[in-house]
């Protein structure tokens, strides 16, 4: 017969019911189908303790870290979520709690649900940033796909030789990617690089330039009237169309404002709001060749090699227009996340 250690809690009620009413022993384990042993262990234990479940110990090496440990680790990583596991260690073993190894508390994070990642890339916002964020977005709520789909988005992107910044990680639980101590600000760090400007629509990629210089007012006057206007009549030759560029100087100079306004018959410049790189879908493709960059060995050990490989990769994304059309038909949900901040980032 069972002994009372291997009964779930299922089979325990029924025999302090059982007691309860009067029951006695004999009848009660002929009753239930037990030994009169785990009858008797059973009440005993409900009369001394008041309920029934099994304390019975577990196999295998008790947890090193109990639940006030887990706590304190928690603590030590919302202080400075930049800290090597080695760090982690050193600190949490410099208090009153028992010494641990580096591998348990890597893998205790990883219970928790604490994940390296690198941190997320925000815009630093005023109070008048979130402001003209929230009335760009009141203003563009209803937005339609057909909308969406007759504006040329643009950018502009710097890509270094060497990926300086790419070692530095941030602990995080899912969700807490936004938090200001899980964010870096929306700049890259500096060194030898090159600047891409490029476009693309929900119809193709468009054209991508090279700059290694400071981009000027004139640079990007040239840009704007020898490749992205010849893209614009290419992808909307009916004209009625939208063009999308973000508030850098060099986009809000005189002359290019000015060429702007000529050509208006053609197609319009969009209002856009200050410190929104999470409402431009430009933003996705960027981060794409970013990574695709990062992948080839060896590093690139100039710049020339740098723009050969950005090019070509520029180039090889051409025939994956449905991620084009992805990017663009996300516009709706971006402006919803932006409302719903408050005006405030996003994880776009």
């Amino acid at each position: 017969m069972a002994k009372a250690a291997d009964l779930s809690e299922f089979d325990r009620e029924p025999i302090v019911m059982a007691r309860r009413f009067g029951t006695s022993i004999t009848e009660t384990a002929r009753l239930v189908g037990f030994s009169r042993s785990a009858v008797v262990s059973i009440h005993a234990k409900w009369i001394n303790d008041g309920d029934t479940s099994s304390r019975r110990q577990g196999v295998g090496r008790p947890r090193v870290f109990k639940e006030t440990g887990r706590r304190s680790l928690f603590r030590l990583v919302q202080q400075n979520r930049r800290q090597t596991v080695a760090q982690l260690t050193a600190q949490y073993n410099a208090g009153p709690s028992a010494s641990v190894s580096e591998h348990t508390v890597k893998q205790t994070q990883l219970n928790m649900g604490l994940r390296s990642r690198r941190p997320t890339r925000v815009p630093l916002f005023t109070k008048c940033h979130r402001q003209l964020r929230l009335q760009w977005a009141r203003e563009h709520r209803d937005w339609t796909m057909d909308e969406c789909k007759r504006v040329a988005w643009s950018d502009e992107s710097r890509f270094l030789i060497h990926d300086v910044d790419g070692r530095v990680r941030v602990r995080r639980l899912l969700g807490e990617q936004l938090l200001p101590s899980c964010t870096a600000g929306h700049t890259q760090a500096g060194g030898g690089g090159i600047l891409l400007s490029g476009t693309f629509s929900w119809a193709a990629l468009g054209p991508v330039v090279v700059v290694e210089q400071t981009m000027k007012a004139a640079n990007y006057l040239k840009i704007i009237a020898d490749q992205f206007h010849l893209y614009m009549a290419f992808v909307f030759p009916t004209g009625n169309r939208n063009f999308q560029q973000d508030n850098a100087p060099c986009h809000k100079a005189r002359i290019v404002l000015e060429w702007f306004e000529e050509h208006t018959d053609e197609f319009h410049l969009m209002s856009w709001p200050p410190n929104s790189p999470d409402l431009n879908p430009m933003e996705r493709i960027w981060d794409i060749m970013e990574r695709q960059l990062r992948a080839q060995t060896p590093p690139c050990p100039n710049i020339s090699i740098l723009r050969d490989r950005c090019l070509d990769i520029w180039y090889n994304l051409s025939p994956v227009i449905i991620m084009y059309q992805k990017l663009v038909a996300s516009t709706p949900r971006r402006v919803a996340a932006v409302l719903k901040a408050k005006g405030g980032a996003t994880r776009y």
